[in-house]
């Protein structure tokens, strides 16, 4: 698939999940600014051939609801992290929640790529992360600006953002009453902030 064939398609994927039927042709066409029809029936053609789509009832191009539903998966959602000072960080899941990963533009899947941890505290306000959302992460190398989940000096854990002072790396608040956290050993990234659940609203990073 091209760039714009895998674009194409995760947007009526997402379209059918949330509005139980596939977007028209001139919806994708508006949401691409593609030139014409045509371009979007070619696209659509395409996709079809490689058997990510097929023609509905309605002449409309979309996923059957079976292969929508087949997109979601069970994403772990491990207790409770401190967005203020680190505290000791419980590993045994809560719960799960049924999720489709392209929405935080994740591709790959499953429990140990992307999974959520409950915030607690205020230390990531200036961020827009509250207490009591559900941060999304992904298991990836992060960049510096990154907001992480890290394990601080292998014992505790807490979501900051990323930062390298003087070529050393530290942990930074988005709230002024709290100080960097420089650690004294080890930092290790536990995961890579992509999205938030917050009280049925999904914001994607």
């Amino acid at each position: 698939m091209t760039e714009r064939q895998e674009q194409i398609l995760d947007f009526i994927r997402e379209f059918q999940r949330e509005k139980g039927v596939p977007p028209s042709s001139r919806e994708i066409q508006r949401r691409f600014r593609l030139a014409s029809q045509s371009t979007v029936i070619g696209h659509l053609r395409a996709l079809a051939n490689k058997g990510q789509i097929e023609q509905l009832a309605g002449r409309t191009w979309g996923l059957r609801a079976s292969a929508v539903q087949a997109q979601l998966f069970e994403m772990p959602v491990f207790g409770s992290i401190p967005a203020g000072l680190p505290a000791m960080q419980e590993q045994t899941p809560d719960e799960t929640l049924a999720i489709n990963p392209s929405v935080f533009g994740v591709r790959r899947r499953g429990p140990h790529q992307v999974w959520a941890l409950r915030v607690h505290g205020d230390s990531m306000v200036g961020a827009h992360i509250l207490d009591g959302d559900l941060a999304v992460l992904e298991r990836r190398e992060p960049r510096d600006g990154d907001i992480i989940a890290a394990l601080v000096d292998e014992t505790t854990t807490t979501l900051k953002r990323l930062v390298h002072v003087r070529g050393r790396a530290v942990l930074r608040a988005a709230n002024r009453r709290y100080r960097d956290i420089v650690p004294e050993h080890r930092l290790e990234s536990q995961g890579v902030l992509v999205g938030l659940i917050r009280r049925g609203v999904t914001l994607a990073g």
